[in-house]
């Protein structure tokens, strides 16, 4: 039987959502056409944006639909940055070094193409933010600060982010605050208006819903940029004929949240802390990276580095016995590349390359964690007898 424990790359498709989206396609009409056939998708369409805005502590006005995190993540980033330095000169923008690349790589882009200044947060070995230290930088970089953009939730090591504080910080000072909330939505309660930010990035694919659809949360006093042009949809800040089908699907999976999280997640996180327990007894040199569990950590991640081991060894040694997990990492043309997260957060590259992330979503039962448990050790065992790789690209 095979064993899926990566659902923080993408989980499967609910039922509800897969039901939904079945139904749509039955359904024929462009929401920006005005006869009866677009007028009544649009209603569809509206309907489902309420349904989402509400799990997202935003108004239906300020729920802009995307294709995704990545796109959420582009046009708050961007679209504040251009707005915030239309009429003055604010290059800077604040972040971390363990933040997802949707906002690494756009970051580096404004810096590259536009003159951005980056000014970096710095995190302990958990991957937590010292608010001190943030707020003398966020003072010391006020009037020329753009945007400060920070995961709620890290996308591999679980640390939760105080994005309360880190707003107030921000609203004190002038400076637009987004907040990446894509591997914690679902999860943990999220929101625009009690968190006090002016942009907040879900994916759909995340909880279960289908890949391709997100939304960006933008409150209403915030005017960033848009990326794409052509035809005014969603306040002008994403033109496009909108996916009516996937929003709906997106909707359905929404409605079965409780209090803001998935219905089944206390259970989840409780088989999580198990996973945990088990591995630190069975591997005692393993290592938990980021928070503790209860301490402002996700609650269906567990994120572990094996002294000795390579993680893309690992994960291969446990894809042969059918069990799905993540390095966390990037792979680049078959070299092994060291988890940035874990080297943003002080850690060497050998300690960065033996990271293996395992995260459960809908579908893991108990029975999943005996498997991996089972597979784990030995897997350690002869990831540790190849070693480390520190061979290099070659030079041509």
């Amino acid at each position: 039987m095979s064993v899926y424990l990566d659902h923080a790359a993408t989980t499967p498709l609910h039922p509800a959502a897969r039901e939904a989206w079945l139904r749509a396609t039955e359904v024929v009409g462009n929401p920006a056409s005005i006869h009866g056939h677009g007028q009544r998708s649009r209603g569809e369409l509206e309907e489902a944006r309420e349904r989402i805005a509400r799990t997202l502590g935003a108004q239906a006005i300020e729920t802009v639909f995307t294709s995704g995190g990545t796109e959420s993540n582009n046009l708050a980033i961007k679209g504040l940055w251009w707005a915030r330095n239309r009429e003055a000169t604010r290059p800077v923008i604040v972040t971390t070094r363990t933040e997802h690349h949707a906002t690494l790589d756009a970051v580096e882009w404004l810096v590259k193409n536009e003159g951005a200044e980056v000014e970096w947060l710095e995190v302990d070995a958990r991957g937590l933010i010292d608010l001190a230290a943030a707020a003398e930088v966020i003072a010391r970089v006020a009037d020329r600060a753009a945007v400060l953009t920070i995961l709620h939730g890290n996308n591999e090591i679980g640390t939760v982010q105080p994005v309360r504080e880190l707003a107030e910080l921000c609203r004190a000072a002038g400076i637009p605050m987004h907040v990446d909330a894509v591997a914690s939505y679902g999860q943990l309660p999220v929101s625009l208006r009690e968190w006090g930010v002016d942009a907040v990035s879900v994916s759909a694919h995340k909880i279960g819903g289908p890949v391709g659809v997100g939304a960006l949360a933008v409150a209403r006093h915030a005017n960033p940029e848009a990326l794409v042009h052509g035809g005014g949809q969603q306040r002008g800040l994403r033109s496009g004929t909108q996916d009516v089908g996937g929003v709906l699907a997106f909707a359905a999976v929404a409605d079965t949240f409780v209090d803001g999280v998935m219905p089944d997640t206390e259970a989840l996180a409780q088989l999580r802390d198990r996973l945990i327990r088990e591995i630190r007894v069975a591997i005692p040199e393993a290592e938990l990276r980021g928070a503790e569990p209860g301490e402002g950590r996700l609650p269906l991640n567990a994120h572990f580095t094996f002294p000795g081991c390579q993680g893309d060894s690992l994960l291969f040694l446990l894809d042969m016995a059918g069990i799905s997990v993540s390095t966390g990492s990037a792979c680049q043309a078959g070299i092994p590349e060291p988890s940035h997260v874990l080297l943003g957060c002080g850690f060497d590259e050998a300690t960065a390359r033996g990271a293996l992330r395992f995260t459960l979503g809908h579908t893991t039962t108990a029975e999943d964690i005996d498997q991996l448990l089972a597979a784990l050790p030995e897997a350690v065992a002869q990831a540790q007898k190849a070693g480390l790789s520190n061979r290099t690209a070659p030079r041509h």
